[in-house]
């Protein structure tokens, strides 16, 4: 019997308007009646995640940042995992040196050093998600959203990460050309060792230590609350979910997820415009 289901949320728990829809709201509420436990997992930092949760009223524990800091639903944190701070200037530079973007993501605090670059892959996001837009409404659309998530704008994060002495949990880098760009940069950086390299979209790499993972991250979660493998549920999207699609006992794919996802999943469901997370759990709930 299923105890614990664990969520992706971008392509997966949300729409593409960024929100969980009522479908969704309600299947997760009539598991939570059956003792069933939910928890979020997502790339997204706290101040980021709970922006959709807080309006769909959902209040859970939640997974973060890839595993790298783990909540309970007071939003109290219960563990981290960081990235050293070696090891976090190596990375920075290597993406330097190939001139692509990136944040960086401490428990309390996203920190960029450009903020028109940020804003450019936001909107670029957006255009994509609905081609119908203009790059203009995409831009104000952007700024709209992003004014919405603490993001501090500094000139130097090296200097920053010094001087407040805050831990890395993840490092993102964002690149318009994806793959062709950053398969090369991703290579440098398995150099560097111990890290593990994931993506929630191609155009971008997600940088966590190698213990802070979904799947980890999640097991540890569920061992806590003395449940096995078996009686837990995973439904995600992209791959820096199949850690979690691997270890769950019952796992899902959306019918938006990559091609590489739904092979590893055992279970496919609908699409997150089609209430794909909705369609998984009443699934579960009628067998």
């Amino acid at each position: 019997m299923i105890k614990l289901i664990a969520s992706d949320m971008d392509g997966t728990l949300l729409n593409d308007q960024m929100s969980v829809s009522e479908a969704t709201i309600t299947a997760i509420r009539k598991a939570q009646a059956k003792g069933i436990e939910f928890i979020t997992a997502t790339g997204r930092g706290i101040s980021h995640a709970k922006i959709s949760l807080d309006e769909a009223d959902i209040h859970v524990p939640m997974i973060l940042l890839n595993g790298a800091q783990v909540v309970n639903a007071k939003r109290e944190t219960l563990f981290t995992v960081p990235i050293s701070a070696e090891k976090t200037f190596k990375i920075m530079d290597t993406l330097d040196e190939a001139g692509i973007y990136y944040e960086i993501f401490t428990a309390d605090h996203v920190y960029s050093e450009n903020h028109p670059m940020r804003i450019e892959f936001v909107s670029q996001h957006l255009l994509e998600k609905a081609p119908g837009m203009t790059k203009k409404m995409a831009i104000a659309a952007s700024s709209e959203h992003l004014s919405l998530i603490p993001v501090t704008y500094v000139e130097n994060i090296r200097q920053l990460l010094i001087d407040k002495k805050e831990e890395v949990l993840k490092i993102i880098a964002f690149d318009k050309n994806g793959p062709e760009k950053l398969k090369a940069v991703s290579e440098k950086l398995e150099q560097i060792g111990d890290l593990a390299l994931a993506a929630s979209e191609v155009t971008n790499i997600e940088i966590n230590h190698v213990d802070a993972q979904k799947g980890i991250a999640l097991k540890h979660f569920a061992e806590q609350r003395g449940f096995t493998a078996e009686q837990v549920m995973a439904i995600g999207d992209n791959y820096n979910d199949v850690s979690m699609l691997t270890y769950a006992g019952t796992s899902f794919a959306m019918g938006n997820a990559a091609p590489g996802v739904k092979k590893i999943a055992k279970h496919i469901t609908d699409t997150n415009e089609e209430n794909g997370v909705a369609t998984a759990i009443d699934r579960i709930l009628s067998e």
